[in-house]
């Protein structure tokens, strides 16, 4: 042996002979085209492409195929001898086939390999293909090389995170990316100053919908909602789905707001007809803010921001309604955010600080209980009323933290309160009612009025919105509160619900009237007609009836003289008494009460920190 490889060889048809008898030595990779050396190698490599899972093919300059593995021919689903034997020039049974023949031409033209992704369709399915075109050269004959791998199932993949990236999954409306990116698309390239507007909605009410009638129902509506609002839009709008309830419209171009205003209160009109989902008959509507290009912004952030500021600016004023946005807006919506951040900070530094205003027997002038009112001191060391910063702290979610505190607050303070209003008076706590109505906040704050060791002395105020819409503050949080011997308060009653079937079904101990009934009701007819029968559904009930915010002598002498009511609250008997003013009144006390022996101060009170809550 001389040690050197025994060569064989093998070469492409030149023509479109026909196939070689399966059964000879040699015979081609499908039978088709192929002539061997007649060498075992040869027919080892012929059996080896043959069996290749990559689709394989060769064109001559013409574009004539003259060699055609099995995995090409079920690609393109035809055999390959009806590919390799079809006469020169005539048409093959694929478009696919024939497209290849023109390619081969411009490769081997060109002398440059050519990538590309390849849709071919047959009867039974669509595949993608990756193909490489290499122009090659064997046996002095230009030929080009073709090779093809499927990649469907990784183009499917693709799709599927384009579609999770760019659209959404439960309306199949384009993402918050999309509508950014087509914004600033029109910013960016707009040869002429182009004027569109950005309108923000949002679903009023979207969560009391999905707690009422369930996460399907809610879905359902999102979908209809969708469907709704993309009815009738331009090729040059766009609708996005940006967040849970939330849409976003771009509509360009605008030609003046009259016309833009009159599109938007259309949108308000459809989405308030009613919506028969599951069944049910559902009604909804949307809260719309409105920004224009160029006049609001010269950016997509900056146009959202302030269609956002709108939005939440007219679901303050009025739900179901929209508006476009103006400067005032955005200075008002800068003193929202300065107020949550002082907000969030006083919780965190524990700047609040409670004030006691007592409940007065306006016949003996005796205390018979204090409500607790939450006060927080600002930086420059103003004292805020709570209207300032309640709403907002419901709003944020902050509101249980701060009863909390308030609840902490008494507690520290017990000796105090009992040396000036006396041991025996109740003591009152506002709830408001989105807590009443949840049931994992009233458990845990009424763990809490039981650990102070005197849970008989307090009272829950809540107004009637919380009996009415909250069944779950009845059938759950009462029956907790009664067992530790709670007190329940209807707070500001008359200008709510005052539902009175909700008031049958209720053992509340005390009716508050609201103050607004008691101002100069001394020379009010109408207003002493609705207090006889407030006073009349208190004794029919079993509640006692208290009026709140008495501040004239009128007031307290015609409720003396006209009624029945025997409490009363308010300026004309005490304004609200700070801490630091009851232990100034204690230590007056004690400077005259020489040789007496005064009672310290319990140190074993529960204090409330937000990482441990309440410890002695």
């Amino acid at each position: 042996m001389s040690g050197a490889p025994e060569r064989s060889e093998f070469s492409v048809g030149a023509g479109r002979s026909g196939p070689t008898p399966p059964d000879e030595p040699g015979a081609g990779l499908n039978d088709c085209g192929v002539e061997a050396g007649g060498t075992s190698q040869l027919n080892f490599l012929n059996e080896v492409v043959r069996l290749l899972p990559t689709a394989v093919t060769v064109q001559d300059e013409q574009g004539n195929f003259v060699f055609v593995n099995a995995a090409a021919a079920a690609q393109f689903n035809v055999p390959a001898c009806d590919i390799v034997a079809t006469a020169s020039g005539a048409l093959l049974p694929s478009k696919e086939l024939n497209d290849r023949i023109n390619l081969a031409r411009g490769v081997l033209q060109s002398g440059r390999i050519r990538i590309s992704e390849e849709l071919i369709r047959t009867d039974h399915t669509t595949k993608t293909y990756l193909t490489t075109h290499e122009p090659v050269q064997i046996s002095d004959r230009k030929l080009m090389l073709s090779s093809s791998v499927d990649i469907s199932g990784q183009k499917a993949v693709e799709e599927e995170l384009f579609r999770c990236a760019y659209f959404d999954d439960l309306t199949g409306l384009p993402t918050r990316r999309v509508i950014e990116q087509h914004a600033n698309s029109l910013i960016r390239e707009g040869e002429q100053p182009v004027r569109f507007a950005v309108a923000f909605l949002d679903i009023d009410n979207f969560k009391h919908i999905n707690d009422y009638y369930g996460h399907a129902s809610g879905d359902e509506l999102l979908i209809e909602v969708a469907r709704r609002l993309s009815f009738g839009l331009r090729a040059t709008d766009m609708l996005s789905r940006i967040s849970g309830d939330e849409f976003l419209l771009l509509l360009n171009p605008v030609q003046n707001d009259a016309e833009l205003a009159d599109y938007i209160e259309y949108l308000l009109q459809r989405l308030k007809a009613p919506f028969f989902i599951e069944g049910s008959e559902l009604f909804a509507s949307a809260s719309i803010g409105v920004s224009i290009y160029p006049d609001h912004g010269d950016s997509y952030e900056v146009l959202r921001q302030n269609a956002d500021t709108a939005m939440y600016h007219i679901k303050n004023e009025k739900k179901g309604g929209a508006v476009i946005f103006d400067s005032g807006m955005q200075r008002e919506a800068l003193t929202r955010m300065e107020i949550e951040q002082s907000l969030r900070l006083a919780i965190l530094d524990k700047r609040f600080y409670c004030a006691f205003q007592p409940k007065v027997d306006i016949r003996t002038q005796q205390v018979r209980g204090i409500e607790a009112l939450v006060r927080l001191r600002n930086d420059d060391g103003v004292i805020q009323a709570p209207g300032t910063f309640v709403d907002l702290a419901i709003e944020l979610g902050l509101i249980d933290e701060l009863t909390h505190l308030v609840l902490a607050e008494i507690m520290r303070s017990i000796d105090l309160i009992d040396d000036r209003f006396g041991t025996g008076v109740s003591i009152s706590i506002n709830v408001a009612a989105k807590q009443a109505g949840n049931a994992a906040f009233m458990t845990s704050f009424a763990r809490a009025l039981e650990k102070t060791g005197c849970p008989a002395r307090f009272i829950v105020e809540v107004t009637e919105d919380a009996f009415v819409a909250k069944t779950r503050f009845q059938t759950e949080v009462l029956p907790v509160l009664r067992s530790l011997g709670v007190g329940i308060s209807i707070d500001d009653f008359g200008i709510g619900y005052s539902s009175l079937s909700a008031l049958a079904d209720i053992t509340a101990d005390e009716i508050k009237i609201d103050r607004s009934f008691i101002v100069d009701i001394h020379k009010r007819p109408r207003s002493q007609g609705i207090l006889k029968a407030i006073e009349s559904l208190g004794d029919a009930l079993g509640m006692t009836v208290i009026a709140e915010g008495v501040e004239k002598f009128e007031e307290l002498a015609y409720l003396q003289a006209a009624t029945r009511i025997k409490y009363a609250q308010g300026f004309y008997f005490s304004e609200p008494v700070f801490l630091e003013d009851l232990e100034s009144d204690r230590r007056a006390v004690s400077k005259r009460s020489t040789g007496s022996i005064n009672r310290p101060l319990q140190e074993n009170r529960l204090t409330y920190s937000r990482v441990n809550g309440y410890s002695p």
